[in-house]
Formats: C-alpha cells, sequence, structure tokens
C-alpha cells in the first residue's frame, strides 16, 4: 500500500466537479470509491458491469488532483467516441492512435508538452513499442496514474486473452521503476478467478478492489429455442421498431445472409465483420452511432467500440461462445440505464459449431490440449445457461459470484413464462428416436429429417427410406421445427451425434428408455406472440411527452451532424426522456435536470428551451 496521505477531497469537491462537468447530482457509491482510491494514489481493480458508469471512476481524478492520467484502451473507436464525449463537455482529453492523420497527431504531442490534457487515451501495442513514443510520452507528461480498461484482456482464463495486455506489467517493473506509478484496471466482465489473475499479472500492489453487482435490472433476458431464425429475429428487432438493435452471429457468411434478409424485408441493416474492409467498417460504425442506421449484424467484432447508449435490442441469433461474451454484448443494451431487451436463440447445432472452432483455433496455440479444455468448460457453462429453466438474472448473478435472492425477477423468459412445454414431447422423441434406429444409425439430422417429413428426394428412393415405418410419420411438422427437436434431443443427451467429417446420429441407452417408455421427455417452445415489456429502469416513459421526447431527438440528431459527433454524445435518452416530461420553461428549471452540465448549459440550453416552447 502507498504510504500517501488521501488528498482532502470530500464528497462536495467530487460532486462539485462531476455537476459542472457532466450535470449529475449523485454518484454510485462504488464510483466515488474508485475515484477515492485515485485520489489516494492507490492501485484498483474496478469491476464494474456495463452502464455502472466506470468511465467517470478514471476521469474525474485529474480534474480534482490536477494530473493528467493515460487510458489503455483496446480499440480506435472506443477511444475516438470518448474523447470526443469529454470534448462535448470542456474536458482536456485526446486520443492517440493510427487514425489520426499527422497535423491532428502534432496538436495531440503539442498539447502533452504544453500540459493541457487531463486525459489522454492510447492503446497499448502504440503505448509499448519502441517506435510509438508511448514511454517517452508518458515521462514527458509526468504520469503517476494508469487506467487499464478492458482489463480482462489480460487474463488467459478470461474469455477475451489478447498477449499485448500481459506486457503491461512492465510499466511498473521495467519502463517506469521507481517512479511510483499507480495502476488502476477496470473491467466490465470478471470472474472472481479472472480477478485474482489480473490482480496477480499487474502486480497490483494492495488494491482496493471493489465488484459492482453484475445483475442489469433494466434488461429483459430471454433465451428462446431456435425454430424460425429469421422470423425470430424479424419479431424481436419488430417490437423495436425505429430504434437501435444489434443482432449476433456465429459467421461472416451468418452476418451478410441475415443482414441481407433483412434488407429485402424493409429493415435498416447492415453486416458487420472483421473480414471486411475497414473503410466499411467504419462507414457502418459511423451510421449505426449517428442513428441513420437501425441494425446491425456482425460478429463479435462489432460493439466493443461502440459507446452508443441507446441500443435497446441486443439479439443472439446463435448462442455465442461463453457467458463472459454474452454478460459483455448484452450489456451493449440499455447502457443509459433505460429499459432494453436481450433475445437469444439457443439451438444444440451452436454448441456443436462452437466445438469446431474452439479445435480449429487451438492447433497453432503452444499448448492445445489446454487452451481446448479450458475453452470448453466455459462453452459448458454456456450451455448450462441456455438449458436450465432457472432465472436468468439469478444464474448469471451466481455465475460471477454474486447472490440474487429475488424469486421473481420479472424480466426474463423463465419468471415471465414465456417458453412452455412442447405437447406430445415424449411421443415426438420416440418417432425422431424410432426413425435414427430405421435407417441403420448412419445418417446425420438432416436426412433423419427428411425421412419423418416424407421428403421426395433421389436419395431416399435410392436407399429404399421411403418404404421405412417412420417415412412420413411427422410430415405434418415444419422442418425447422423438427430440426430443433432432433437437437433438443442431442442437447439433453437422449442422441448423440458424432464429431467427424460427417457426423451421424447414435443411440444410447438413455434413448432406448425413451423409446421404451420408461423415460419422459421435456422438449421446449417458445410462446407464439412475445410482448414488449419493461425492466426495472431508471427513467420510464411515464408522464413522458412522445411528441416532445420525438421532437428533441430529431434536433439532437441535426447538432449531432453539424458537429461530426455521435447523437448520444449531445445528450443521453435518459436526459431527453426528462426533459419531456418535466417541460422546463427556463434555465434554472433546465439546470436542475441530470445530464446537462454547465457547459451545456451555456451553449444548448436556449436551444432546448426553444424545442420545448415549439413542440
Amino acid at each position: 500500500m502507498h504510504d500517501r496521505a488521501e488528498p482532502d477531497r470530500n464528497a462536495h469537491d467530487i460532486l462539485r466537479v462531476v455537476k459542472e462537468t457532466w450535470g449529475f447530482d449523485t454518484l454510485r457509491p462504488m464510483q466515488e470509491r474508485a475515484i477515492r482510491a485515485a485520489l489516494a494514489e492507490r492501485d484498483s481493480l474496478v469491476v464494474m458491469p456495463t452502464g455502472g458508469g466506470k468511465s467517470l471512476c478514471y476521469q474525474v481524478p485529474p480534474l480534482l488532483n490536477d494530473r493528467p492520467t493515460v487510458v489503455v484502451s483496446p480499440l480506435i473507436s472506443l477511444m475516438k467516441d470518448q474523447a470526443d464525449a469529454l470534448k462535448q463537455v470542456g474536458y482536456p482529453a485526446a486520443a492517440l492512435h493510427s487514425g489520426l492523420t499527422p497535423t491532428q497527431r502534432q496538436r495531440v504531442y503539442q498539447d502533452i508538452r504544453e500540459n493541457r490534457l487531463r486525459l489522454l487515451l492510447i492503446s497499448p501495442e502504440r503505448l509499448l513499442s519502441s517506435g510509438g513514443g508511448g514511454i517517452a510520452l508518458l515521462r514527458q507528461m509526468n504520469i503517476t496514474t494508469i487506467a487499464i480498461d478492458e482489463a480482462h484482456c489480460i487474463s488467459q482464463w478470461g474469455h477475451d486473452f489478447r498477449p499485448e495486455y500481459r506486457r503491461l506489467r512492465e510499466l511498473r517493473e521495467e519502463i517506469l521503476p521507481g517512479a511510483g506509478v499507480v495502476l488502476h484496471a477496470f473491467t466490465a466482465t470478471a470472474t472472481p478467478q479472472v480477478q485474482r489473475d489480473i490482480i496477480e499479472q499487474l502486480a497490483l500492489n494492495n488494491p482496493e478492489v471493489l465488484v459492482g453487482r453484475f445483475d442489469r435490472p433494466n434488461l429483459v433476458y430471454r433465451i428462446l429455442p431456435q425454430v424460425h431464425r429469421e422470423q425470430q429475429v424479424c419479431e424481436a428487432i419488430e417490437r423495436h421498431a425505429n430504434e437501435a438493435t444489434i443482432v449476433y452471429c456465429i459467421s461472416r457468411r451468418d452476418t451478410e445472409s441475415l443482414a441481407s434478409t433483412l434488407a429485402s424485408r424493409g429493415y435498416k441493416a447492415a453486416a458487420y465483420h472483421a473480414g471486411m474492409d475497414s473503410h466499411d467498417r467504419h462507414r457502418i460504425q459511423e451510421a449505426f452511432a449517428n442513428e441513420s442506421l437501425d441494425v446491425v449484424v456482425a460478429t463479435v467484432a462489432f460493439g466493443m467500440g461502440i459507446d452508443r447508449s441507446n441500443v435497446r435490442c441486443v439479439v443472439h441469433a446463435a448462442m455465442p461462445k461463453t457467458i463472459e461474451h454474452y454478460q459483455q454484448e448484452t450489456g451493449r443494451a440499455g447502457r443509459d440505464g433505460l429499459s432494453a431487451e436481450c433475445v437469444m436463440l439457443y439451438s444444440a447445432a451452436d454448441a456443436i459449431r462452437w466445438e469446431s472452432l474452439i479445435a480449429r483455433s487451438a492447433e497453432n496455440a503452444p499448448d492445445p490440449v489446454a487452451v481446448i479444455d479450458a475453452q470448453t468448460r466455459l462453452l459448458q457453462q454456456m450451455k448450462k445457461l441456455c438449458m436450465t429453466q432457472t432465472c436468468r438474472h439469478k444464474q448469471l448473478s451466481e455465475y460471477f459470484g454474486q447472490e440474487y435472492t429475488q424469486p421473481n425477477c420479472g424480466a426474463c423468459d423463465v419468471c415471465l413464462q414465456e417458453v412452455e412445454g412442447m405437447e406430445d414431447a415424449s411421443v415426438n422423441a420416440q418417432k425422431i428416436l424410432s426413425c435414427v434406429a430405421r435407417v441403420g444409425q448412419a445418417f446425420g439430422v438432416g436426412h433423419v429429417v427428411d425421412v419423418l417429413q416424407g421428403a421426395k428426394t433421389q436419395r431416399i428412393e435410392q436407399l429404399g427410406h421411403n418404404s421405412l415405418s417412420t417415412y412420413g410419420l411427422m410430415s405434418d411438422t415444419g422442418k425447422k421445427p423438427l430440426t430443433a427437436m432432433v437437437y433438443q434431443l442431442i442437447d439433453m443427451g437422449y442422441l448423440d451425434r458424432t464429431q467427424d467429417d460427417r457426423p451421424t446420429l447414435k443411440l444410447n441407452a438413455e434413448s432406448w428408455r425413451v423409446m421404451r417408455g420408461e423415460l419422459k421427455v421435456h422438449m421446449f417452445q417458445p410462446k407464439k406472440k412475445l410482448r414488449r415489456r419493461a425492466g426495472t429502469e431508471e427513467v420510464t416513459m411515464e408522464g413522458v411527452d412522445e411528441g416532445l421526447f420525438e421532437a428533441l431527438r430529431v434536433w439532437r440528431k441535426g447538432l449531432a451532424a453539424e458537429r461530426g459527433v455521435p447523437p448520444y454524445v449531445v445528450f443521453h435518452d435518459k436526459t431527453l426522456r426528462v426533459i419531456a416530461r418535466e417541460k422546463p420553461t427556463h434555465i434554472e428549471q433546465l439546470r436542475a435536470i441530470p445530464g446537462i452540465g454547465e457547459r451545456r448549459l451555456t451553449e444548448l440550453g436556449n436551444a432546448v428551451l426553444e424545442v420545448v416552447r415549439n413542440a
């Protein structure tokens, strides 16, 4: 622990800066504790789920102690958005990355030399590279504090390990020895094991460890059996028409196919993945941030660098790889504290795809067996979340080591009773298993489904499978629902599937017990119609003049376009909702609304009041 006296910074000093700069009257208890740890020049680990306001934890201290802080951040778009948002409120900040022009880069260097910055955002690669000038910059700025964002990337036990993050320990051990540099690690997703690994890998010195609540009560979680994927995705988007939605897929091909389908149905949608040209990726990110694009269909490459606060829906068109990925990706919904929906369409076929991808990606690892074992354990936890009919908020909280005591969250498919048991599930299971037996346990899912459907294919006729007793036995069941049933049986262990290049279905001991009627099978299906429901949100639409709210959004979008920034950088939806409810008529009333600091009040106050008057 550092032997430095904590500066005399009481709650009044901290809140004064927060109110003047960002327009907030209060801080969450964890935010204040993290800020105090920074002011006391003490190492810290802050685990604060997305939407918890972790950025303020490293943005406030430099304004109070008048010393610059360097923030290590992994993505250019994330750094750019943060720097832009800070400049809007008059905060002296800059981002140093490869996307800058030589003139812009020189301006940042000039600001550093003249001690004008209080926050510098930089990537770990640039900070640690010998040619990037990162370490020289730290010395020029007389840095004593470094904040490391997305710190879970440092842990090999986590879901997004990045080797370059491991080298950040060098900042203290080798590069700045004896300089008394304080490290603050921030992350939104870390199990207790990952938390311990972050502390060890960064050599944090008796750190203040602050772990917030992982539960996001404003999010409605729905994990539904995948039956008609495109239709189910469209239904979710439709519940949030003209609002921001992110749809996640496993592969690049999936993103392009689904985005094309959505666009053909009239949605403002586009695909996004790492294989695209960088110009196209940037164009789609900008369109989504600027609210000219409603839906992005993406691989996990999208979202980490998106700071848009009013994403109202996140859809996983397939099961994600880990619970950490799921928590991080769903965490991009409702960051403004308002209600948002998170839908996952689950199929055992997704888990099978992930197993194959894990094995393929581990081929070049130093220890492939250890990598496969670690990633398979995480995948099994993800499957368990999908298959267990227990409150989703409870399962997620307990996975991250926190107790959840509410008997009913009122904001997930289980507690809302939105998934129902399938009628005649045991009979349907017997029909499927009997067909597997009749075709000699030598064919895959597609062929078995075709036989049960009574498909008139050349292959079925050549094999004589059209004369089997199970041929056409389930012709009244749609192909996609029937395929979903087969994968449910695989998932529940009533049916096996080989892992070779041409996977075939095999019966096991449980299969025979089902066919003999000794085991009752329970299969699930989503209810026909799901409603848009509000989770517990900080600012509801109750009492809000919706016409005024839309008028404020239109004004905000126009102003953002003039300034070349995303609309949420001007004002969050939460602030606009309060304005549309309170309908202020003079500046003092406007000053009392959360999210309007002194600079915004001076620059934009009269324009806001004019929108209110004219709406």
